[in-house]
């Protein structure tokens, strides 16, 4: 351990992950253009390969998630029977939500929909039955399913640390199998994995940010959204992200947490108020009907009598997502998550950020849906489809005072933009220092700068396409210490509870 009034860091951790990162950077930055091409190919042998593998163990981790609600471990609290949560419920879920989905649901929340109804996974486009595919779809892909592998990250994290005292950092999950070898080569190992899944995930979401904010501005102010523009953003929202980094988790990243709800809110109520607000409440329980019945067959559905490419693009994409953010998001939750125990832990955090994005995802996408099946020629749909970045500013063309609209969407983008550097940079210090939660601010400010250099790197390198393949090829090792992440927190928590239930019949006898 190196420790000094500016870093605090484990060598064994910090050093490793710090050069696998700059060697990707200099590599993509020396080859150039043809990494491109390089980062579409891997993506696709990846996703062809492995895709299978990935739809399995998500559908795994959800059902453990609701067996760990449904079972005797779910009256176990984070921290022992004393704790107490030191955020309260608005301000948790606040967090949870912001940490979990953020700029993505901005990006894709139009977007994502509107390409399902107009390329569907099968059938015909541009139909009242690709209307329903899309919406089911995009439930799955945002909702209890990207939450349950975030709740498996964070109760192990959170029990290992808060229960049986040791650092919070992935490796700690493993101390029933590995015991002490945690502190070795080993455990090392698994944080590097930690760090480099949590800083490609990051920079995906960055990426996705900056391309967003870019097309925003050029459809208010005709600044083309070029190469140059999106550095010029990275530049500007990383450092004031360093700013709120200095300020620390309760100043600074629960205050930014509660203003994105409230601007979400804001945003959300506009949208129904003036949109199609009948329809809005309509299709909303509709579509989470639509999801609950067919969620087994799309969940485990692996396109095997299909060449298509559809899964790779979409549903592996976005599980290996929701796997390279887990170490952060995960780490993030379980530091704001002491004191609850783990069924208000698991309703909780599935149920009421799951059921948030179905109402956005009902209120953007499925309205831009009904507009276009309201016109002639699918022009809208059309346009959305074109361009990604650019599908939330189209949609809300379509709306009364869409200028006002369009400026609060971009303060909302940028402001998930700084709460992500921020949590992310905050997980990764604590990463880099072994576990270590008091760590310098010069460190945190270090990584929330690496998180916007890796964010241009990737947009230099080759666009969505090198976003996606970051994700993708960073999530598949920590797919497998998720999986044995799962089997050790059950073992964790079966000895937790044998020990509760020990002194418990203790103080009965006493009494």
């Amino acid at each position: 351990m190196i420790s000094n009034r500016f870093f605090k860091i484990n060598s064994s951790i910090f050093f490793p992950t710090t050069v696998l990162m700059v060697l990707f950077i200099v590599v993509t930055l020396w080859v150039g253009e043809p990494m491109e091409d390089f980062f579409k190919q891997f993506k696709e042998w990846v996703t062809s390969t492995f895709g299978w593998f990935f739809i399995l163990c998500v559908n795994i981790f959800i059902v453990f998630c609701i067996y760990l609600a449904a079972s005797k471990y779910g009256s176990i609290k984070l921290g022992g029977l004393d704790s107490k949560p030191e955020f309260s419920r608005i301000a948790w879920f606040s967090m949870l939500f912001s940490a979990g989905t953020g700029i993505g649901l901005l990006f894709w929340g139009v977007a994502e929909p509107v390409i399902h109804y107009s390329s569907p996974p099968y059938g015909e486009g541009y139909t009242q039955d690709a209307a329903a595919l899309a919406m089911s779809y995009s439930f799955m892909h945002w909702g209890f399913h990207a939450w349950g592998i975030y709740a498996i990250v964070a109760l192990s994290l959170g029990f290992f640390a808060y229960n049986r005292k040791l650092p919070l950092t992935i490796r700690s999950v493993f101390y029933p199998l590995l015991g002490d070898k945690i502190n070795g080569w080993i455990g090392y190992t698994i944080d590097v994995f930690a760090g480099l899944a949590t800083l490609f995930g990051l920079a995906t979401s960055l990426g996705l940010g900056v391309n967003q904010i870019g097309a925003g501005i050029e459809i208010l102010t005709d600044i083309e959204n070029t190469l140059l523009v999106q550095m010029i953003l990275i530049i500007v929202i990383t450092i004031i992200a360093s700013f709120s980094v200095y300020a620390g988790v309760d100043k600074g990243v629960r205050r930014l947490s509660e203003w994105n709800i409230r601007l979400a809110a804001l945003l959300l109520v506009l949208l129904i108020v003036l949109g199609p607000t009948l329809f809005i409440f309509k299709s909303t329980i509709q579509n989470i009907g639509v999801y609950m019945s067919s969620i087994v067959q799309q969940a485990t559905w692996t396109s095997a009598f299909m060449e298509e490419d559809w899964q790779g693009d979409w549903t592996v994409f976005y599980w290996a997502w929701w796997i390279s953010w887990s170490p952060f998001v995960g780490m993030f939750i379980a530091r704001i998550s002491k004191g609850r125990t783990i069924r208000e832990f698991v309703l909780g955090g599935l149920l009421v950020p799951g059921l948030l994005t179905f109402v956005w995802l009902s209120a953007t996408g499925g309205s831009a849906i009904f507009m276009d099946l309201q016109k002639a020629g699918n022009e809208l749909a059309k346009e959305i489809s074109g361009d990604e970045a650019t599908a939330l500013f189209i949609f809300l063309n379509e709306f009364p005072y869409a200028a006002v609209l369009s400026v609060i969407a971009l303060i909302l983008i940028a402001v998930f933009f700084i709460t992500s550097s921020d949590s992310g940079s905050l997980v990764i210090a604590s990463i880099s220092a072994g576990g270590d939660r008091d760590v310098p601010t010069v460190q945190r400010i270090f990584w929330a700068n690496a998180e916007g250099a890796v964010a241009a790197v990737l947009l230099i390198g080759g666009g969505l396409t090198a976003l996606q393949t970051a994700t993708i090829t960073t999530g598949l090792p920590f797919l497998i210490i998720l999986l044995v992440m799962t089997y050790s927190l059950r073992e964790g928590l079966q000895k937790e509870y044998s020990r509760l239930q020990q002194e418990e019949s203790k103080e009965t006898k006493a009494n």
